[in-house]
């Protein structure tokens, strides 16, 4: 089998996963009083980070990265089918070098003790994804690139509270799913580390 046809299952999982969060992100976790800071994108989206990392460490950066660009080909398209082309711009932007920073982050420490590679390239890609995700989705400075679809109405611009001030709703979701993002990375380190004996670095050819 070629590597192409062994990562196929790798580039699939990570389309999923992509065009789910897009989807998702929209829709804010209306349960807890946690409408204001989190979405239902921060569960699914860290998921994203576990088959990047399964991805390297079976078959090194260079694999990687292949389903890191053919899983955003997939996801892009898709999602403007789903969501917006303005969710997708941001995603794929946001997706394409929080994905590459992983990568290059995960290879460097791969020799440390099993944890530390997919914690800190997670917790780093997760903050780069952030920023550049809702940035680009919900900032009014980059409103050249809306289309008008699925910006409930533009009401994520509107200015809550937050942290003894005020801030768009846009920022307190950014934060909200941040933090979320990480912890769900955390748990991520458990099926990581259960899976170590099964995907074991492939020999080199």
């Amino acid at each position: 089998m070629s590597r192409t046809q062994n990562i196929l299952p790798f580039i699939a999982a990570m389309a999923a996963i992509v065009v789910a969060s897009n989807y998702l992100v929209q829709f804010p976790f209306r349960h807890l009083g946690l409408q204001d800071l989190l979405t239902w994108g921060a569960f699914t989206y860290p998921v994203a980070f576990l088959v990047n990392d399964l991805t390297n460490r079976r078959f090194g950066p260079a694999a990687a990265r292949k389903v890191v660009f053919v899983g955003f080909a997939i996801a892009v398209v898709l999602s403007v089918w789903l969501a917006s082309p303005r969710i997708a711009i941001a995603s794929g932007s946001a997706f394409i070098a929080a994905q590459l920073l992983d990568v290059t982050i995960f290879d460097r420490l791969r020799g440390n003790a099993w944890w530390h590679a997919p914690f800190i390239s997670t917790i780093v890609g997760s903050l780069l994804d952030t920023v550049l995700f809702f940035s680009l989705a919900f900032a009014s400075v980059f409103s050249v690139l809306d289309t008008g679809f699925g910006l409930e109405d533009g009401s994520l611009g509107f200015a809550v509270p937050f942290l003894g001030g005020e801030a768009p709703l846009w920022v307190s979701l950014a934060l909200g799913d941040l933090c979320v993002k990480i912890l769900v990375g955390l748990a991520m380190l458990a099926p990581y580390g259960a899976l170590l004996s099964v995907l074991k670095p492939a020999p080199q050819s």
